[in-house]
């Protein structure tokens, strides 16, 4: 099949967005902040750039009480999967946290099939135990020598897909019911989160220092790429290219997160481990692409 300019327009799109994103755990790791901390800031900072979209836009509606409260909860979904994926970082690295924050894909087809009546795919059958085999290698096979930190870590990684996509759902949903642009939609939910998070630092005495200029730039960083223009970016071309493709794009996130935690923070990693990355990423793409199809054959229908 062939691809005119303005088709390849929201490939790059999403795989700028990807790119983008990948560094997030990286921002995280060298801000001199507390886990809870950095996902404040990156929130926050957020939404002062969003804030400064919505200006030149002019887009602006105040949300009804509704959209308020759908807000709210998204919101507080977001915050607690920041905090267990930025906890997770700690323990077991960027990448590694960032491929099992991305089993939110298995997740949210087995609420499809369980609670919307989606069908269960054959693909994302076969993909579940592949992606448990794949964590399997990366953690070198033998979890009984693994330490407390260390599971703790892939516990939090865990919490972090389950509280995704509880995230995504309740997104879709003040989607499908709101009046505003993107930009504002994801502004006030940054809002919201910075709210949790600020709520959370607070009541645990977590200081709001911004330790040194290091730390500051990883913030603006992770503020601007991971939750402006990397989200923005991805959202408003997914629907305009195929399935297939943005299964793969979106693969670069995981993939680029996995290789900046080798090549900057040189994480240990054998042949083994990167068999394990291999059909991890593998398992996720069929994952994706096998609820992808669902979601938009029933729309089609």
């Amino acid at each position: 099949m062939a691809y005119t300019t303005n088709q390849y327009s929201p490939i790059f799109h999403v795989l700028c967005g990807a790119f983008l994103i990948s560094f997030s755990g990286v921002f995280v790791k060298l801000a001199h902040v507390s886990p809870t901390a950095s996902g404040f800031y990156r929130v926050g900072f957020g939404a002062v750039f969003l804030f400064l979209g919505v200006m030149i836009k002019r887009e602006f509606n105040v949300p009804g009480f509704k959209q308020l409260m759908l807000i709210a909860f998204c919101g507080l979904t977001f915050a607690l999967d920041l905090f267990f994926w930025h906890q997770s970082i700690f323990y077991i690295g960027p990448g590694l946290a960032t491929l099992i924050g991305n089993f939110q894909v298995f997740l949210l087809a087995a609420v499809g099939i369980i609670f919307l009546g989606e069908s269960a795919k054959l693909r994302l059958l076969i993909a579940i135990p592949l992606a448990i085999s794949g964590i399997y290698f990366i953690v070198g096979g033998d979890w009984e020598s693994l330490t407390v930190q260390y599971k703790t870590g892939i516990f939090f990684g865990l919490l972090t897909a389950f509280c995704y996509t509880i995230f995504l759902f309740t997104l879709r949903k003040i989607q499908q019911e709101r009046g505003q642009s993107f930009f504002l939609l994801l502004m006030l939910v940054s809002l919201a989160t910075a709210v949790y998070l600020g709520l959370k630092m607070i009541y645990t005495g977590d200081s709001f220092t911004i330790p040194d200029q290091q730390s500051l730039l990883a913030l603006l960083g992770l503020g601007l790429s991971s939750q402006t223009v990397g989200w923005i970016l991805i959202a408003t071309a997914m629907p305009k290219i195929p399935v297939s493709l943005t299964g793969l794009a979106l693969l670069l996130q995981p993939t680029l997160s996995f290789i900046w935690d080798v090549l900057i923070f040189h994480r240990p990693t054998d042949l083994t481990n990167w068999l394990g990355v291999v059909v991890t990423l593998i398992a996720i793409y069929m994952g994706v692409t096998g609820k992808m199809a669902v979601s938009r054959t029933e729309k089609e229908l």
